[in-house]
């Protein structure tokens, strides 16, 4: 990462729907509003091109890992605006009869850099609502980084955000990007407070991009889409409904805070060194 110069980095909040069309416009509408605004990376919420659907719509919408609208949509639109573009997540098939929640990467040429699959699947049931991700989504297994010009990224998806040991994994990186469609419920209570522990803990910038609004099965997100700096302080939120979040990732803001408190360097041990008593 070059040692001086600040990179404008952007969240794409979206209310997706059931429409593939529908949701790639709003999609186009929102990344042209970033790049207009000078950002050169740009990050979409969890299932952004499809959200809300019944199971059978929604395996309908699963593409071919390199092929479909969706993702030749964001192949153009990365080239077009000549930016990075981390395309949310979005439903990709296997041969198990499941799908899994995938977040792929198109640098400013229009390829595909990486895939990150989400690994921790949601599970919750608290009376009222209830949900299973392992019910119809094949789960992941490998953490995923990659390098541009100007940072190091990581990636993680919604429920990721609950399991350090994964950031961990992820190795020393300038940004995390984490997509999500967190439910209204679990979000007032853990969303914001996961989120600067991340960044707090990893010493870097967090972009978490939420769904954040009421969708056509009801089901309401939680949204506060959130640009976060290594020091856990908040650049730029969106509450509800569809926008943008913005923010300069400043490498010397990175160096700084890294310097002030060399967390980083003191994390020589592994969980497995200490001794468990009993």
């Amino acid at each position: 990462m070059s040692p001086a110069l600040k990179t404008r980095i952007a969240g794409l909040q979206m209310v997706s729907g059931p429409s593939v069309r529908a949701n790639l416009a709003a999609a186009e509408r929102l990344t042209a509003e970033a790049a207009r605004q000078g950002a050169r990376l740009v990050v979409l919420p969890e299932f952004f091109p499809v959200f809300g659907a019944r199971e059978k719509r929604l395996r309908a919408a699963a593409e071919t890992y390199g092929d479909g609208p969706v993702q030749a949509w964001a192949r153009d639109a990365a080239r077009r605006r000549k930016l990075w573009l981390i395309a949310g997540s979005m439903p990709l098939r296997t041969n198990t009869g499941r799908h899994t929640n995938t977040t792929l990467v198109f640098t400013p040429e229009g390829d595909c850099a990486t895939r990150y699959d989400k690994i921790h699947l949601f599970a919750f049931d608290n009376g009222k609502e209830h949900y299973d991700e392992a019910a119809s989504i094949a789960a992941g297994n490998t953490p995923v980084v990659f390098d541009t010009p100007f940072a190091r990224v990581g990636l993680a998806i919604c429920y990721d955000l609950r399991f350090p040991e994964l950031f961990r994994a992820l190795g020393v990186v300038d940004l995390i990007a984490l997509p999500a469609a967190f439910t209204d419920t679990t979000g007032r209570a853990h969303w914001e407070i996961l989120l600067r522990a991340r960044a707090i803990e990893n010493q870097c910038y967090l972009l978490a991009v939420g769904q954040g609004g009421r969708h056509a099965n009801h089901r309401e997100t939680h949204g506060n889409s959130m640009v976060i700096d290594p020091w856990g302080d908040i650049l730029d939120r969106k509450g509800k409904g569809e926008g943008i979040v913005i923010a300069d990732l400043d490498p010397q803001r990175l160096a700084e805070s890294r310097h002030a408190l060399p967390a980083l360097e003191h994390r020589v041990l592994r969980t497995a060194d200490f001794p468990v008593s009993s």
